[in-house]
């Protein structure tokens, strides 16, 4: 019996000793493990990281276009763990065909290391705003890192909670996803501090209603919120300064039409009204009529300055006097070789653009092709 008992006790004690030897060993081991698959590159002869064969052929096998990824993001290849399997069921489930999925992972490769939870997450959170599960894979398809480019979905959800909260209605947030989804990729704060100087700016000019102020702003300037506070001042002091706004006509320009032109750096801001007005200074034209160009085009502060002067040089090389451009300035909309091509055909069918409207240069091209088959009969 004391012999049973010895061999006992000394089988326990081996066994708790290897049982503590295991524990040790496995977590020297997966330590290890970690730190070699998460630390350590593995090169070739040229000291390049090499590619994970088994994802390649995972990728190739899903119908990924390879050289397309490598373009995009080649460090994806080298890695040792990722979910692609797991992205495709998941894009699967949603009502995304394999095409789609090859797609999307073909243009923003980093989306296969997204895990099945934080995805399932991300979507539930986008739902809070898109109204169906096929309007996110049709984001998807033509924007794949409007979605994958952050993995933060506390943010996410707390831009979202921040942004209703504002006013901003869901077809607003549904904008602001499709149109500049780095909105959401945004610190919460820094999202506040932008909201805040819009309001704040709202208030300065004697607007009662901050809220609806930003509503109209981000609504038609979708990057707005990307933007750095010090660029939006500038150019808001930009255009009160350069166009003797009083507080009225400069929020009507900011919540509207020129609403776009707060992205712009203040220093291309100022190059190309410069240009402008150096322009149409040359061709006789007085202060009063430039601002009344701008002001009813502000597109034109897009224009980079030999865009501007080869598109008018064109107009008025056909004998169109520049006071018809400042009445019609949406002709400039039409790309320099759509003007050339249009005005030589209205010339050949007879029609006159010193003395006739010259409004059909910015049509739809269906609308002006029915156009001149009538000049033509």
């Amino acid at each position: 019996m004391a012999a049973g008992n010895l061999w006992c006790m000394r089988s326990n004690f081996l066994f708790g000793s290897r049982c503590w030897m295991t524990r040790f060993s496995s977590e020297t081991v997966f330590k290890s493990v970690s730190f070699r698959l998460f630390g350590v590159k593995y090169c070739n002869a040229d000291n390049e990281p090499s590619e994970n064969e088994e994802l390649l052929n995972n990728l190739l096998t899903m119908g990924v276009d390879i050289g397309m990824a490598r373009k995009r993001q080649p460090g994806i290849f080298s890695r040792m763990i990722t979910n692609e399997q797991d992205v495709k069921m998941f894009l699967l489930s949603k009502g995304a065909s394999k095409e789609v999925i090859a797609s999307i992972i073909s243009r923003y490769p980093r989306a296969i290391t997204r895990t099945p939870e934080s995805l399932s997450k991300r979507w539930d959170l986008w739902r809070e705003i898109v109204t169906s599960d096929l309007e996110i894979v049709n984001i998807l398809e033509r924007s794949p890192e409007s979605f994958f480019r952050s993995s933060n979905n506390l943010n996410l959800e707390n831009n979202i909670k921040f942004l209703y909260s504002v006013g901003l209605t869901r077809k607003c947030l549904c904008r602001l996803l499709t149109s500049a989804p780095r909105t959401f990729s945004n610190s919460l704060d820094l999202n506040k501090q932008m909201v805040e100087f819009l309001q704040a700016v709202c208030r300065s000019l004697g607007h009662n209603d901050p809220t609806d102020f930003v509503r109209k702003i981000i609504f038609k300037n979708p990057f707005i919120l990307i933007q750095s506070t010090k660029r939006v001042k500038a150019n808001v002091e930009f255009l009160q300064s350069s166009f003797s706004l009083n507080s009225e006509e400069l929020l009507g320009l900011i919540c509207g039409p020129g609403a776009e032109i707060l992205d712009l750096s203040n220093d291309c801001v100022r190059r190309n009204y410069a240009n402008v007005k150096e322009k149409l200074f040359s061709l006789g034209c007085i202060e009063e009529e430039v601002q009344k160009f701008v002001l009813s085009y502000p597109d034109v502060i897009f224009f980079a300055e030999k865009k501007f002067n080869d598109k008018i040089d064109c107009l008025i090389e056909e004998n169109i006097s520049i006071s018809q451009i400042i009445e019609n300035p949406r002709v400039l909309d039409s790309s320099l070789s759509t003007l050339k091509s249009r005005i030589k055909e209205l010339v050949n069918a007879g029609y006159n653009l010193s003395t006739l409207n010259i409004t059909l240069l910015s049509w739809s091209k269906k609308r002006f092709e029915a156009k001149l088959t009538k000049l033509n009969r």
